[in-house]
């Protein structure tokens, strides 16, 4: 098992005021280092849209305003989906009760809900972890496959340095046979081959 993701996003202190929220894109992709909020899955490919998601959703809202920056989060249109207006708590200042409902993606606390498995698929580790994975959908496959994309191009890169700094170097071939070997168990697990 590994660290559900690599670092916890931290919302820049934005006070623009802006007549529509979607105007904070930018920031938010950017303080969010492209990745979405709640899956950690990159936006790096165009069949995954991503979105703004209000963390507190609209309906619930009474002193936020629909342009806070410090309640937006940048999200695949997955988890958007999935959560949509959920919040059981009906509180816009309670998030979570009885280990039910959300953790704001910036806190730190987030990354101990989650862990990920060697596949890259994502786990629940607390019970307030398995309502999330199971409101947010985590459980689709789409995340593990995601994961394992970006493993195969990180992978790829890291042979592409080795082939540029010393051409001849045995390294290449191990690495090759290494990350052939890698996405093979994943096929295999994946589809049952």
């Amino acid at each position: 098992m590994g660290a559900f993701r690599s670092s916890t996003p931290k919302r820049s202190n934005v006070t623009t005021v802006v007549a529509h929220y979607r105007e904070h894109k930018v920031p938010l992709m950017a303080d969010y280092r492209n990745r979405c909020g709640y899956c950690d899955d990159p936006d790096t490919w165009r069949f995954v849209w991503f979105v703004i998601d209000h963390f507190v959703p609209q309906a619930v809202m009474k002193l936020i305003t629909e342009t806070d920056y410090r309640n937006l989060v940048y999200a695949c249109r997955s988890c958007n989906n999935a959560k949509r207006a959920k919040w059981p708590t009906g509180d816009e200042n309670v998030h979570n009760l009885n280990e039910i409902g959300f953790i704001d993606p910036c806190d730190d606390n987030y990354d101990d809900q989650f862990e990920r498995t060697d596949a890259g698929r994502i786990l629940p580790r607390t019970r307030l972890g398995e309502w999330k994975y199971n409101a947010l959908k985590l459980y689709k496959p789409q995340h593990e496959i995601l994961w394992n994309i970006e493993q195969l191009h990180l992978l790829i890169a890291e042979i592409k340095s080795l082939r540029v700094n010393d051409p001849a170097n045995d390294l290449l071939k191990d690495k090759l046979i290494e990350t052939y070997d890698n996405y093979d168990k994943y096929l295999q697990s994946l589809f049952k081959l």
